[in-house]
This record gives C-alpha cells, sequence and structure tokens, in this order.
C-alpha cells in the first residue's frame, strides 16, 4: 500500500496531498494501538497495585496473570483445575478464598468467576 501511493505521489506534480492522507491514517492507527496496548500496561499495574499486599501463592497469581492477559471464555472451577494442574476443590478455594475473584450471576453448572 505505502509504495503504490509513494508511486501514484511521485508521478503527479508533486502532489502529495494522497500520501500525506495515507501517513496521517497510519500514524493515527499506530497511537490508537499503542493507547491500547498502554491502557491494558496500566490495568495490569493497578490490578497487581490493588492487591499487592493479599498473600497468593504461585499458582494464584499464575492464573490471575493469564486472567489479565484476556482469558477466552468463562473461568470455571474446572478449567482453573486444568490450567493450574490441582484438584477441583483446591481450585475453587483458590477462586474465593482470597476474594480477588467474584462469582457471576449464573449459578448451577454454569458457574463462572470473573475479577472484581
Amino acid at each position: 500500500m505505502y509504495y503504490d501511493i509513494l508511486e501514484r505521489t511521485q508521478k503527479r506534480l508533486m502532489d502529495i496531498t494522497e500520501w500525506l492522507v495515507w501517513f496521517l491514517d497510519a500514524l493515527h492507527r499506530a497511537v490508537d494501538q499503542a493507547q491500547h496496548t498502554l491502557d491494558a500496561v496500566l490495568a495490569k499495574a493497578r490490578f497487581w497495585q490493588r492487591w499487592a499486599t493479599t498473600p497468593m501463592n504461585e499458582r494464584q497469581m499464575k492464573l490471575l496473570g493469564r486472567l489479565l492477559d484476556g482469558f477466552e471464555g468463562k473461568l470455571t472451577s474446572s478449567k482453573w483445575a486444568a490450567i493450574a494442574r490441582c484438584s477441583p476443590d483446591t481450585a475453587l478455594r483458590d477462586l474465593l478464598a482470597r476474594g480477588v475473584l467474584r462469582k457471576s450471576d449464573a449459578g448451577g453448572r454454569s458457574t463462572s468467576y470473573e475479577l472484581k
């Protein structure tokens, strides 16, 4: 795309308007993506700062890190147990013990958990 616009611009009477429009649009997309990345990093930092005084084991920290990085789907105790390689009972205690997660509105077999 860049070379197409550059070539068209060079073949005209030095009217760089089309190239400038393309460049500014690309710059805008880059700034938006950088802002999105920065927002995610700052959200993680705020999360860990908020929970810094709450004692957590490695397993809990690992899974919370996965949640903060964009966990696909809903977090259930069975998914937590499979990822952390622990029993479902341990996973359930992990989920609720520290108060970092809360149950979602769905109950029964649809019970899942989300960050507070």
